[in-house]
């Protein structure tokens, strides 16, 4: 029977003791979950979110982010599965598209749930991403 081994990362300090940022299974292969990505400030305090009312620069910082998470632990955005997205506003869907296929570029299109919702987790919070990834290599 395989066995598996799961770690949890932080790389934000307002992150910790609130959610792993990324959690990755490792067994043949290795598959992360990065928590929701938005366009939080990275080094500023908890729930200042960049580029307020501008749900095109949201998005772009975010899978910004997504990427450099990603590639934290050795994985690109060709190793993505699946991603879940949350707008606030369906009318953001064009420039929230037109971020995904810019960050996507050539790679493999992964499913994909593109969700509206009421709000999200800070005011002026307009997107925020929730991705899976899988690399076939030995976890860090």
């Amino acid at each position: 029977m395989p066995t598996f081994e799961k770690r949890n990362y932080n790389y934000s300090e307002w992150t910790k003791q609130r959610f792993s940022e990324v959690v990755t299974v490792s067994g043949p292969g290795t598959l992360i979950f990065l928590a929701g990505v938005g366009a939080e400030d990275e080094t500023g305090t908890m729930g200042t979110i960049l580029y307020p009312g501008d749900v095109l620069g949201q998005s772009r910082y975010a899978f910004d982010k997504v990427k450099r998470l990603l590639a934290r632990h050795r994985a690109t955005v060709a190793d993505i599965v699946k991603i879940v997205a949350y707008v606030t506003d369906i009318r953001s869907a064009g420039d929230y598209f037109k971020c995904l296929g810019e960050a996507l570029g050539d790679a493999p299109r992964p499913a994909h749930t593109f969700l509206n919702i009421n709000q999200l987790a800070h005011p002026g919070m307009l997107v925020e991403i929730d991705v899976t990834a899988v690399v076939s290599r030995e976890p860090l």
